[in-house]
């Protein structure tokens, strides 16, 4: 047996050096995606306090612009929560589950949507003959 010499390309290298170079990006996007999801719950924060706020000032207010701005800050939390909802799902795990739910969801109701009629179908089918003779 001869020692492997370490500036010799061996397809191992490049297997683990591609792996390696993988792993690294997906620690990047990991990255990204939590300062996001931190960015994104300073921001919830101050959205929620700003619409306490206004919903204080409204109470005794009432203006319609108080009530604009609040509905705003509504609809920026929800989009919020979204994002945060979905902090930790990638696009191939959200892709995952979607068809995870399609196969679960449909393909068991259709296919016992089928089973429940088309038994009834034959069950009726020979009811008919039978009385036919």
């Amino acid at each position: 047996m001869s020692p492997e010499n370490p500036s010799q390309p061996n397809g191992n290298n490049e297997e683990f050096e591609q792996e390696l170079m993988r792993v690294e990006r997906s620690l990047i996007a990991l990255k990204q995606r939590y300062a996001q999801v931190q960015r994104d719950s300073r921001h919830q924060g101050e959205l929620q306090q700003r619409e306490q706020q206004l919903q204080q000032e409204w109470q005794s207010i009432q203006s319609p612009e108080l009530e604009k701005e609040l509905q705003q800050i509504q609809e920026q939390l929800q989009d919020l929560e979204i994002s945060l909802e979905s902090a930790l799902l990638s696009d191939r795990h959200l892709k995952a589950l979607f068809w995870e739910g399609v196969r679960r969801g449909l393909m068991g109701e259709v296919f016992w949507q089928i089973v429940r009629f088309g038994g009834l179908g034959v069950i009726l089918g020979w009811l008919l003959k039978s009385c036919a003779r």
